[in-house]
């Protein structure tokens, strides 16, 4: 029986025509270069209605709260989408003058723009977001209380209170600028309308805000659960008063207790520690505006 050649040293092994190329197999010199796959291009995201109208543009969804962007004078829109059926809903309540033309869109579309929970009944309005407002402008067009918020940054209690703000006849509700929800759709619906009914004002420096209301002529009180009188006790009626809350699980900072004339609580059953901001909001401006 024959014994296969020894293969000389240093000679790579072949493999035939079968084997996988790249193993063992040397390319021919006259072989073309293997071609890659082109990529496959992902399907385009469906384009978003009116993308790009203004550097800060925004959709408010909802008919109470489109109703009030398109009553608002100051208020910018750009485009209005509905359905037939919320267009006809909105002729009906608003009069006019419509500063922009509504475009009609299925119920479908309106997922492409807007976030997966939005509740938009069918309408939703681009529009800008609403200019400053100076504090001292507010408390001179305004003679009701002034709500000032703490470190509230939940959008819907922040709709909430615009709400209660409305309700009472709050001058404005004073936001401070970096720890406090932006203007956006979540935030109009929670309004539901309102946001361009009360001022918004926003500080950099709520110590600086109470301080201007001080000069103003205002008492400032600060709602606290340790403060040793009622709400109704010491609110005074020869003079406006601003109300300070704080966040439900923080309260108010110190340098906030501290600036205001004076603290108060709301009388509560045993076992209660606090209301939700929004609800203490509503009760504390309801105490007194009856008075």
């Amino acid at each position: 029986m024959r014994r296969p050649p020894k293969r000389p040293e240093g000679r790579p092994p072949t493999r035939g025509p079968a084997g996988p190329p790249g193993r063992g197999r040397l390319p021919r010199p006259d072989a073309e270069p293997a071609r890659r796959p082109e990529p496959v291009e992902a399907a385009p995201e469906p384009p978003r209605p009116g993308a790009g109208a203004g550097s800060g543009a925004y959709w408010i969804y909802g008919q109470h709260a489109v109703l009030g962007a398109l009553s608002n004078p100051r208020r910018k829109p750009r485009r209005l989408l509905t359905t037939a059926e919320a267009e006809a809903a909105l002729r009906e309540r608003f009069a006019g003058p419509w500063r922009v033309t509504p475009e009609r869109s299925d119920r479908s579309r309106f997922g492409t723009f807007l976030p997966e929970d939005a509740i938009h009944q069918g309408i939703a309005l681009l529009a800008e977001p609403l200019e400053a407002v100076a504090l001292e402008d507010a408390i001179e067009a305004g003679e009701g209380p002034v709500l000032l918020l703490d470190q509230v940054t939940d959008p819907r209690n922040v709709g909430a209170v615009l709400r209660s703000a409305a309700a009472f006849g709050a001058a404005c509700v004073v936001l401070q600028d970096r720890h406090a929800p932006p203007e956006t759709g979540a935030l109009a619906r929670a309004a539901s309308g309102t946001l361009d009914v009360v001022p918004v004002v926003r500080e950099v420096n709520l110590s600086r805000a109470i301080a201007t209301l001080q000069n103003a002529g205002f008492w400032v009180m600060g709602l606290a659960g340790d403060a040793k009188r009622t709400l109704a006790e010491a609110a005074p009626r020869d003079r406006r008063v601003a109300l300070v809350l704080g966040a439900e699980d923080t309260g108010l900072r110190r340098l906030q207790r501290e600036t205001c004339d004076e603290l108060v609580r709301l009388p509560m059953a045993e076992g209660v520690e606090s209301l939700n901001v929004a609800a203490a909001a509503a009760v504390a401006l309801y105490e007194i505006v009856r008075r």
